[in-house]
């Protein structure tokens, strides 16, 4: 098998590492490294190492993920990109962090140099396999879904939840989410539901399911293909979805229906005007979401449903900064995830005190210096 080394991000010290699981998981728990960056002399690696806090990524590790993905694009055959652990693949952006540090550059330049992978990683020139295996949710998501190849397990857990936060479904939402079949993607971004295991798959979010158990197999096999070539037919001798329906599929109809709307109002009233048990509880679901971040959401993936995925990440850019500087998005991070009362106190507090103004000054355009320019 080949040898791959492992490159300290922050040094010079290289170790062997046989692709070994026994090995590779050993030396892991001795390693502090977040971001491990592995190479063999024809394929790259990148792995998640954050299990305790779920893979969470922080701006040092987009920073490691950046530099390791240009340089492998020249240079390599494939990537694989996977986390540490079998509870997450990674579980968001470190957002806790980010509302307790305050509206700082550092902030600004996590989201900037956040949303330029992701447009990276929607551009890679070789290809680009996402092992999605756990929980995969914000910026987990911007790591895998706009990658040529992302595989589930059983174990993957798929959740865009932002508007319960007083955020949005960014990194690159709103060119992804508006593509998915129907209305499932503005149902997926508004409401945050989650979607489990090959359920993943046959929402049109990953290409591939694949077993926990067979994920080393799969793994070994790519990183001894002789020629990228093989990457398809690789992905497809270990995809083994069962014929098990896909769980939304009896309300895509109710879904298509009720979300096809020109506001948040409109959907609520379809909704209650269905009547049924999913859709009263979808209602009550939307009532404990930020207001602004619903109203803001909705015209986020109306637009984004004509750009290319660099037009709108630069939309998405101007929207998170001014999250950052006026919003919902501290009051709902410390409701949810800091002292987790789960009450957040949204202003405003209703739909109808969301202004079709307020909602505009999410997407004006920032001064030139500001503005994220990833198309030349």
């Amino acid at each position: 098998m080949p040898i791959q080394r492992i490159i300290y991000a922050l040094g010079q010290r290289t170790l062997p590492l046989f692709n070994n699981n026994n090995n590779t998981s050993q030396i892991l728990r001795k390693m502090s490294s977040s971001v491990l960056a592995t190479e063999s002399s024809t394929k790259g690696m990148i792995i998640l190492n954050r299990p305790k806090a779920l893979n969470a990524i922080n701006l040092e590790m987009v920073r490691k993920i950046y530099k390791h993905l240009k340089k492998c694009e020249k240079t390599k055959s494939l990537m694989i990109i996977k986390g540490t652990g079998d509870k997450a693949f990674c579980a968001g952006g470190d957002v806790r962090t980010i509302v307790e540090s305050g509206p700082t550059e550092e902030s600004k330049t996590f989201f900037r140099e956040e949303y330029t992978t992701n447009a990276l990683i929607g551009n890679y020139k070789i290809p680009y396999i996402a092992l999605i295996d756990g929980i995969t949710m914000g910026g987990g998501v911007g790591l895998s879904v706009h990658g040529k190849y992302r595989v589930a397990t059983e174990r993957t857990l798929f959740a865009m939840p932002e508007t319960a936060i007083g955020l949005f479904p960014d990194v690159g939402g709103s060119y992804f989410l508006p593509r998915l079949q129907g209305k499932l993607g503005l149902f997926l971004g508004l409401t945050g539901h989650r979607l489990k295991g090959e359920d993943v798959l046959k929402a049109g979010i990953a290409t591939h399911y694949c077993d926990s158990s067979k994920l080393s197999d799969l793994e070994t096999t790519l990183l001894n293909c002789p020629d990228a070539d093989e990457v398809p037919d690789i992905l497809n001798k270990f995809n083994k979805p069962s014929d098990k329906p896909f769980s939304l599929a009896p309300l895509l109809e109710k879904i298509n229906k009720c979300f096809d709307a020109e506001s948040i109002e409109e959907i609520i009233e379809n909704l209650k005007t269905d009547g049924s048990e999913w859709a009263l509880k979808t209602v009550e679901t939307l009532s404990k979401m930020s207001p602004t971040s619903l109203k803001v959401t909705h015209r986020q993936l109306e637009l984004g449903a004509k750009l290319s995925l660099p037009r709108c990440l630069n939309m998405e850019y101007r929207i998170v900064l001014r999250h950052l500087q006026n919003s919902d998005f501290k009051e709902g991070v410390r409701a949810m995830l800091i002292d987790k009362d789960q009450k957040p106190k949204w202003q405003p507090n209703t739909l109808e005190a969301v202004t079709e103004e307020r909602v505009q000054s999410f997407f004006a355009r920032l001064s030139d210096m500001e503005e994220l320019k990833l198309e030349k």
